[in-house]
């Protein structure tokens, strides 16, 4: 029998908390304290406590390493892309301006896209580094 029950249905409980705040930090970012680099870490932190409890078997069978990769260089291509249809729209690179009709809905619009590029990059990042030094093994000699 499980000795961890209390503490796996504790941790099934928080999880879609910590994942629901991940988002808060992310959308209040434009306003307050906040933003891509602390909710993409936040969100990560959930899937840490997802191995921690459950073990990093299932973790990687809930979120595979290659995901994890893929995840850290498609925030990048988001990050960049939103760059490049700023300049494809007539402004300079990262010119939020012209990314809508009101000058100040572009700046709001430009500000998403490029946090979204930093959580997704983040979270695909911190979640790599954990399996990396999870995955070693101690070596006595």
């Amino acid at each position: 029998m499980d000795d961890r029950l209390i503490l796996r249905i504790g941790t099934k409980f928080l999880i879609p908390f910590i994942l629901i705040f991940a988002l808060y930090v992310q959308f209040h970012g434009d306003y307050g304290p906040g933003g891509g680099f602390q909710a993409g870490v936040i969100f990560a932190a959930a899937f840490v406590l997802y191995a921690l409890v459950f073990g990093l078997g299932n973790a990687i069978k809930v979120l595979p390493p290659r995901v994890s990769y893929i995840c850290g260089a498609l925030g990048v291509v988001i990050y960049v892309g939103v760059g490049y249809v700023s300049m494809v729209l007539g402004g300079e690179f990262l010119n939020y301006n012209v990314l809508a009709h009101d000058p100040a809905h572009g700046q709001h619009y430009g500000i998403i896209g490029v946090e979204l590029g930093v959580l997704v990059t983040v979270f695909g990042v911190m979640v790599a580094l954990f399996y990396a030094f999870a995955g070693r093994r101690r070596i006595d000699t």
